[in-house]
């Protein structure tokens, strides 16, 4: 029996031959646009632990997607209130500072050409003159008279 005539079949494992499935990243596998194979990569070489579990990439990736989601709708809506099509620093700043959670996370960070949040202390703003009040008779409610 020649060699010729044994079939090529696969070797324990998968080894040897063989048709290759095309490889499908993780990202795609967990419906994520963050890259997971990144994420778990940095995890690993950052040596913040041991040993990197399976699960811990796709459920940081999936956070840092929902929370780049969210900054982005909300500097996306101040820029369209200051009639503008494209996001800046200011905006992103606005959309932070203006949202409670969102400020509470990001309470150290300072934002490059973000600006500040407009505010005026009433303390400084001008009183009111007595001429430009509404004259208004002050009449006791019935029920007390």
């Amino acid at each position: 029996m020649d060699a010729v005539d044994i079939p090529i079949t696969k070797g324990a494992g998968g080894r040897r031959g063989g048709d290759r499935k095309k490889s499908i990243p993780k990202s795609v596998k967990a419906g994520l646009q963050f890259p997971v194979g990144r994420i778990a990569r940095f995890l690993k070489k950052g040596r913040y632990a041991q040993r990197v579990g399976m699960g811990a990439p796709i459920y940081m990736a999936a956070v840092l997607e929902y929370l780049a989601a969210e900054v982005l709708e909300l500097a996306g809506n101040a820029a369209r209130d200051n009639k503008k099509s494209r996001i800046i620093p200011r905006h992103v700043q606005l959309a932070i500072r203006n949202d409670e959670e969102l400020g509470k996370l990001l309470q150290g960070v300072t934002i490059a050409s973000g600006g500040v949040l407009p505010n005026i202390n009433p303390v400084l703003l001008p009183k009111k003159s007595k001429g430009s009040e509404d004259k208004v008779p002050v009449t006791k409610s019935p029920k007390k008279a």
